[in-house]
């Protein structure tokens, strides 16, 4: 039926269907119920939160049927959704219950459908036997530069293995993980272009937990720097496979463009997924805030009357869902294979949160003395969002990459 001045458009709509709605529903219960009243022991404690990952587990929420429904939800919000819901519960916690997706994110994104089925299942185990993964990237001396990496993976043709060497940090379940996923450079001389990502499985030899981090937020989820000594992976641990891996390094060295690097790659699959738990996390605060300032008397009235107070609170819900919809957007065109000309990946981060940080800010001063105690939780999410602004591509690069997607000059 032809459209008319009379007739709305149709196939386009922001509404949720049931599925995500229900979803988002049940996550929003388990952070309520499960999260919030846990949050700040586990964030005094700087621990992994086992029993909330088991419990998460026993209901499925922490599971690779949980992630692959959401991630493969037809509208591309699924998870973006499902990640403000736990987020909102608390960071810390929420970022131990889905730090392992980065890794399994990686071998979606560079591996064979083979190397999927085979590994990402060891990356959740089961309710009963709880496994862990982790993406290993960043490195004490290549954090955003990651064409700095120093890590080296060199193959060991008669053994058809790779041998790992290097020192990677700032990894979430870094060292406690079942199954590591390592960026390694495989030709130095070629940079960026000549790395490629390992899994190393369970139990493998050589590899070890160094420090250990003590953060300013997000403590509650593990943090750790990954230390690689001769650890030795059989050929079929090599992402993508060696065939794959060798057309892209001849490509290099003949100047021809790529595909990417394996970092990247799986940074900007990610983006959007974080710019939601940065929403999540900025509309805690301003929940907590706008609720405080209605209910808080001074001068004989409602602090939230107060018209400094009322704008705060306003500018704060518009941003809230000004970055939503930049996340929305993201992670649907991500879902149906459009290309991020304009950097909307980094754009959704980048605004989402920078917003968290500023919502955050803002909910401690509307509570006075009270919010700079930790007697109340919005300090803790201040700590907390500092986060977003810094891991899987700190603000200043996605400015960067926005910079350069928006004047279309080449990168130097």
């Amino acid at each position: 039926m032809s459209e008319t001045a009379d007739s709305p458009a149709t196939g386009f709509s922001l509404e949720l269907d049931e599925d995500v709605r229900d979803v988002r529903d049940w996550a929003h219960g388990f952070a309520r119920d499960v999260i919030r009243p846990a949050a700040a022991e586990w964030d005094e404690r700087e621990e992994t939160p086992w029993p909330v990952l088991q419990e998460a587990a026993k209901i499925g929420l922490y599971s690779l049927d949980f992630f692959a429904t959401q991630w493969l939800e037809p509208s591309g919000v699924g998870i973006p959704v499902a990640f403000e819901e736990l987020y909102w519960g608390d960071p810390g916690i929420a970022l131990s219950i889905t730090g392992t997706a980065l890794a399994a994110v990686a071998v979606a994104g560079n591996g064979s459908q083979e190397q999927l089925f085979e590994w990402v299942p060891q990356m959740f185990g089961s309710a009963d036997d709880i496994k862990l993964g982790a993406f290993c990237s960043s490195e004490p001396d290549a954090g955003s530069d990651v064409s700095a990496i120093r890590t080296r993976a060199a193959y060991d043709e008669a053994a058809d293995e790779w041998v790992l060497n290097g020192t990677k940090t700032w990894a979430t379940n870094g060292g406690i993980a079942d199954v590591h996923v390592v960026v390694a450079s495989v030709e130095p001389e070629l940079g960026s272009r000549g790395q490629a990502s390992f899994v190393v499985p369970p139990g493998t030899p050589g590899l070890s937990q160094g420090q250990k981090f003590t953060k300013h937020g997000i403590r509650a989820s593990h943090t750790a720097e990954v230390v690689l000594d001769e650890v030795r992976v059989p050929g079929r641990c090599l992402l993508g496979g060696k065939e794959r891996l060798d057309e892209r390094l001849a490509r290099a060295r003949e100047g021809r463009s790529s595909k990417g690097q394996a970092a990247m790659r799986t940074f900007e699959a990610s983006r959007p997924s974080v710019g939601a738990m940065a929403v999540g996390c900025a509309r805690a605060a301003y929940e907590y805030a706008r609720d405080y300032a209605v209910q808080r008397e001074q001068f004989g009235r409602p602090l939230a009357d107060n018209q400094a107070v009322a704008f705060t609170l306003a500018d704060m819900a518009t941003r809230i869902d000004a970055a939503r919809l930049l996340v929305w957007r993201a992670a649907w065109m991500a879902r149906n294979d459009k290309d991020f000309a304009q950097a909307e990946g980094s754009m959704s981060k980048l605004f989402a949160s920078e917003t968290a940080t500023w919502v955050t800010q803002n909910a401690i001063r509307i509570l006075g003395g009270n919010g700079y105690t930790r007697e109340y939780p919005v300090e803790r999410w201040h700590r907390d969002a500092t986060i977003f602004t810094i891991f899987e591509g700190a603000s200043e690069i996605q400015r960067l990459i926005i910079g350069r997607a928006v004047t279309g000059l080449p990168v130097r």
